[in-house]
């Protein structure tokens, strides 16, 4: 036997894999767990980038958003409340000239608003609600329609009517099986008459529901005390008007504010656009590193396939001698115990792309039941070509120490081991 032929070698290599199938079986396990992680981790962070791009185009791509505060290098940045002046940059005047159309003429709504977390009491219930004080347009601009009673009017807005529309979940909390409408709560030392109840299309990780919807000029003057305001959201006419009208707010408020040098700025403008490249540049982040996290059990995995292999080239000594004697190559040897850990690890790879999918449906599947949020299942084949080729790799890069251990052995003493 001069020669074996890769058929041969490849048919020796399954039934050695055969004969001792409780060790390979125990030999691919972390395999099957290193590829299962990395799939669920990667389907999983699809699955909640999906989700959170999901929620925030559903504001509407003709939204932008202005806050006050210094934006970032990256162009978008969530400011926190405070005392500053740079923080109470957003004022009544910028409000009204950003409604005159010479100024902004793309755009059809400018909604200023401010907010705050307060008591809420009714009769012996309490509790802690966010509430908005937001203008009459801040209903169209969020696509809430109300569920019982009305919206408050550019009119109550005008009189700091102590009027409030609240959302399901604040009602459930609050009135129990009892109708809001007309019903007063107090909030600090204002007492609130409840006109109307809202509710989200769908269950929304921005708890839309949770909160309560009040005229600015109320929230401004009694409860929070204060001329600015903490946002304005202004609507353009179409999407396509968007990039001209953020170029138009830009420049209206530079006039205001007497800034020359855009470096300056203390206001931040913000597009569904931006909103979607850092909340998917943060997820991707958050999702490589898990990523690399999971990846550990698959060194852990590959270890073992090694491991393995060495205590498989010693077992089998006596046949490497065997197969020397007549006449096997040094190649021959070598290549069947790399095609060993390659089929090892292959396998192990079909498997935990396998079960990574069916965890993650599951995962999706419950988690959607479980919270009423819509997360979206992502099964990537790309991400399972790559996971596959990642095990494939693992059995060359482990296993080809141990098969150049059985090559080299020495076919006398192979013969004569015990």
């Amino acid at each position: 036997m001069n020669r074996v032929n890769f058929k041969d070698i490849f048919g020796m290599a399954v039934q050695a894999l055969k004969t001792h199938m409780g060790r390979s079986i125990l030999t691919v396990l972390g395999i099957v767990i290193g590829i299962a992680s990395i799939m669920i981790v990667m389907a999983v962070g699809s699955s909640a980038t999906g989700l959170i791009l999901g929620e925030v185009q559903s504001f509407g791509p003709e939204n932008v958003f202005i806050n006050p505060g210094k934006p970032s290098e990256g162009g978008f940045s969530l400011s926190a409340g405070g005392a500053s002046l740079l923080l109470k940059s957003l004022t009544e005047k910028d409000v009204a000239d950003l409604r005159k159309k010479e100024n902004v003429p793309d755009a059809v709504i400018v909604n200023p608003s401010v907010n705050a977390s307060v008591n809420m009491s009714y009769q012996s219930e309490t509790k802690t609600a966010s509430v908005i004080g937001s203008g009459a347009e801040s209903f169209s601009i969020y696509n809430l329609s109300p569920k019982e009673g009305r919206f408050f009017t550019n009119e109550e807005v005008e009189d700091k009517a102590l009027v409030a529309v609240i959302g399901k979940n604040v009602a459930e909390d609050l009135f129990g099986t009892v109708s809001p409408l007309g019903e007063k709560v107090k909030m600090k030392n204002t007492t609130v008459r409840v006109i109307g109840v809202f509710s989200s299309l769908n269950a929304s990780i921005f708890g839309i529901d949770d909160l309560v919807i009040m005229p600015y000029t109320t929230v401004q003057q009694d409860l929070l005390g204060i001329r600015h305001f903490h946002e304005i959201a202004v609507k353009a006419k179409d999407a396509d008007s968007v990039q001209g009208m953020v170029a138009d707010i830009k420049t209206t408020l530079r006039n205001n504010h007497d800034i020359e040098d855009p470096s300056d700025d203390d206001f931040i403008v913000t597009t569904q656009e931006d909103m979607i490249k850092v909340v998917g540049d943060v997820l991707g982040a958050v999702t490589v590193f898990l990523s690399f996290v999971a990846a550990i059990s698959l060194l852990v995995g590959g270890i073992g396939v090694m491991n393995i292999m060495f205590v498989s080239v010693t077992e089998r000594t006596k046949e490497i001698g065997l197969r020397k004697a007549l006449g096997a190559t040094d190649r021959s040897i070598m290549l069947q115990f790399l095609i060993e850990a390659v089929l090892l690890t292959s396998f192990g790879g079909f498997i935990g792309i396998a079960m990574g999918a069916l965890f993650t449906l599951l995962a999706t599947t419950i988690g959607s039941a479980v919270t009423g949020l819509n997360f979206p299942f992502f099964f990537s084949v790309k991400g399972s070509l790559l996971g596959l080729a990642v095990a494939c790799g693992t059995g060359i890069l482990f296993g080809i120490f141990p098969a150049r251990t059985a090559a080299k052995k020495s076919p006398m003493e192979a013969l004569h081991y015990e």
